[in-house]
């Protein structure tokens, strides 16, 4: 919203500027009027400030705007504006990320243009201590007698200063500072204690940096050197903070992490020894609203696909503090729902619900996690599997003792159930996952 905001009034300023400088030049001809030929005529004498920028009729109306501080400055800050916009499409973001990511940083030069841009003083009004001494009502009407200094004094012009400045500088400050902390972090060491590649495509990176505090369902900022030195991509984190480590799952998608994967030797049957791995910097963590379910007595986790991460550290979390006796939870229900296309993705989740069903088998609290899995993509040879082995005691997909569900699940009848069982109660809920699901579940909401 605040990009669309920027673009439609940067669109009024820009037609405004060119109606302005139009008229600017229309009014140095006589057809304009003897009043605004009077006052474009001002400025001719040293003793005269002028109101009309543009100083004579023959000229070229594009050429004034292009000599001019505001001109040039405008033309550079559009050019970087538009360039800006059309990057930022969700075409040109997914089939060639890195031409958004470097088209992005022309807000440098945007913002060092918006600085400068009102320094040249192109819109110019009558002073005050001029208004004071000048009757503008009776000498609007007798032009001719503006050299009579008594009735008439000639009028004064001055333009605004610029107060662009003002409006950039805080946030440029904190940026700035930003960017030293997170140079800070880049120098620190990360620690790579273990690599490991799933066959759904995603690569399992566990690592240790000195002084790393998490929260559950936290994420970082990861960038690696030797694939770019510019770019820095979040992901969620996948451990728990009672773990000694922390650790992210990255997913093949797009031209980084396909880089990436090759850089650790993911491609290939073996991976790479972990001091042969290339660097890695962390910048992080960041807070996240996920940490809020440990506040409620009922809480719905809902994720879609690879959107399952932050889920698995808040999982884990909940794991850790049922084995610690001396942690009292107020948490004492949790609803989580997996919708997932391929079926290869439960592979390394599915291990942590294993040991979460266990351990919860072993307290006797089976009914403190419900949770139920979508399959909503499948071939015909997995189908005949499914339905061989649909009277097994664990499910034929995932090996877990609650059966996998097979396509989307319907919204309005879940939440419905969730409202029965849960009347006059606050229910926390959280969602991560693609964008076409998260309209359908909030459409079901």
């Amino acid at each position: 919203m605040v990009a669309y905001g920027i673009a439609l009034n940067a669109t009024i300023h820009i037609v405004a500027h060119s109606i302005n400088i139009e008229r600017y030049h229309s009014s140095q001809s006589k057809e304009a009027g003897e009043l605004r030929n009077k006052l474009s005529g001002l400025g001719k004498s040293p003793n005269e400030s002028y109101l009309n920028p543009i100083r004579t009729y023959e000229t070229n109306t594009t050429g004034e705007v292009l000599t001019t501080i505001a001109g040039i400055t405008g033309v550079v800050i559009t050019v970087a504006l538009i360039l800006i916009m059309t990057s930022s499409t969700e075409l040109i973001r997914r089939s060639c990320y890195e031409v958004f990511w470097y088209t992005h940083h022309l807000f440098v030069v945007f913002f060092i243009g918006l600085i400068v841009h009102g320094m040249g003083q192109l819109v110019r009004g009558q002073t005050p201590q001029s208004l004071l001494l000048h009757n503008v009502t009776y000498c609007k009407d007798h032009y001719w007698e503006w050299e009579n200094a008594t009735q008439c004094p000639l009028p004064e012009f001055s333009g605004n200063k610029p107060v662009a400045w003002k409006w950039v500088l805080s946030p440029m400050v904190l940026y700035i500072c930003e960017r030293i902390v997170r140079f800070w972090r880049f120098r620190q060491e990360v620690i790579i204690t273990k690599v490991v590649t799933h066959s759904s495509g995603v690569l399992e990176i566990h690592m240790k940096k000195h002084g790393f505090k998490m929260g559950a369902g936290q994420y970082i900022f990861l960038q690696c050197p030797s694939v770019s030195q510019l770019e820095w991509h979040p992901f969620t984190l996948t451990s728990a903070p009672e773990e000694d480590y922390f650790s992210v799952h990255i997913r093949l998608v797009g031209d980084w992490t396909a880089a990436l994967f090759k850089a650790f030797g993911a491609e290939e049957k073996a991976l790479k020894e972990l001091w042969m791995l290339p660097r890695l910097a962390v910048d992080g963590p960041y807070g996240s609203a996920t940490t809020d379910i440990f506040h409620y007595r009922v809480s719905v986790c809902i994720a879609a696909g690879i959107g399952v991460t932050p889920f698995a550290s808040i999982l884990k979390s909940i794991w850790y503090k049922c084995c610690n006796l001396n942690t009292v939870l107020a948490l004492q229900k949790v609803y989580f729902y997996w919708i997932c296309r391929d079926p290869s993705a439960f592979e390394w989740f599915a291990d942590l619900l294993f040991h979460l069903e266990t351990k919860m088998a072993e307290k006797w609290e089976n009914d403190f996690l419900s949770y139920r899995i979508f399959l909503t993509g499948w071939d015909e040879s997995q189908a005949t599997h499914i339905a061989l082995h649909c009277d097994d005691k664990r499910d034929a997909i995932t090996g877990l003792r609650q059966k996998t569900w097979y396509g989307r699940p319907n919204w309005d009848n879940e939440f419905k159930k969730l409202a029965e069982n849960h009347p006059r109660q606050n229910i926390w809920h959280s969602y991560s996952g693609s964008l076409t699901q998260h309209e359908d579940i909030q459409s079901s909401q």
